[in-house]
């Protein structure tokens, strides 16, 4: 049966969004028990993750305020590691920027690597689809995944450092990027992207305030670019 109403994409959506759970949950978990052992207490963990709502940038900045760094730093920091999202933003835009206002701001909020690797890989998929069908699954993406995070953060706060390290919870984030980007490699130019991105990460791993992530992930879409050019090239 084909997929038309919007209600539909977002259930659609939930759907696809739902198998990040199993990466999203002990990740927050693990971001609770961190919190609490830096010093922040339940109330602020959750005000943390609900507010900023960026594991990776909630990770760097609470680790260099744990540091004694200068809180300019740390917001610099924090905002380095999360300008991926602009990049998110950036390529999202021809898909949603018809929406309303309201729901581009709410859809900034909800942009993170889960609900962006979804819905870019649908929207490439169906190019007709109109921008409130899009929405609609946008947000079906995110939907499971963010109250989750602020549970597991919340269970991950009152748990603390109960928690035995044989849970090896920072197993999270690595099988959660890998299971974004598995599905995305499905070009030329997409596989040409992230082996650049992978190759200049690792050149650029002593770059501070982890600059060297920003300047790889440029490098890979200048790569992408460049390798789409070819290939339209050589087609003509």
């Amino acid at each position: 049966m084909a997929i038309t109403t919007s209600k539909s994409y977002f259930w659609t959506g939930f759907r696809e969004g739902l198998p990040f759970v199993i990466v999203v949950g002990p990740f927050g978990m693990l971001f609770g028990v961190f919190a609490t052992e830096a010093g922040l207490n339940i109330a602020q963990t959750i005000a943390f993750s609900a507010t900023v709502f960026a594991g990776a940038a909630q990770f760097t900045a609470l680790q260099l305020l744990q540091d004694n760094t200068p809180t300019v730093i740390t917001l610099a920091s924090a905002l380095a590691v999360n300008l991926r999202v602009a990049m998110y933003s950036a390529s999202l835009t021809p898909y949603l920027g018809a929406a309303p206002l309201w729901q581009r701001a709410c859809a900034a909020y909800l942009i993170v690597d889960q609900s962006y690797a979804c819905s870019i890989v649908r929207f490439e998929a169906e190019p007709k689809l109109t921008t409130k069908q899009r929405m609609a699954y946008f947000v079906g993406c995110v939907s499971p995944v963010a109250p989750i995070w602020i549970l597991m953060t919340y269970l991950g706060a009152v748990l603390g450092a109960q928690i035995p390290d044989s849970w090896a919870l920072d197993f999270a984030l690595p099988i959660a990027f890998l299971a974004m980007i598995g599905p995305m490699m499905r070009t030329l130019p997409h596989v040409i992207a992230a082996l650049v991105a992978i190759v200049v990460a690792l050149l650029t791993v002593q770059v501070p305030a982890n600059l060297g992530l920003l300047i790889a992930g440029v490098a890979g879409m200048m790569a992408g670019a460049q390798a789409e050019l070819a290939l339209e090239r050589h087609k003509r």
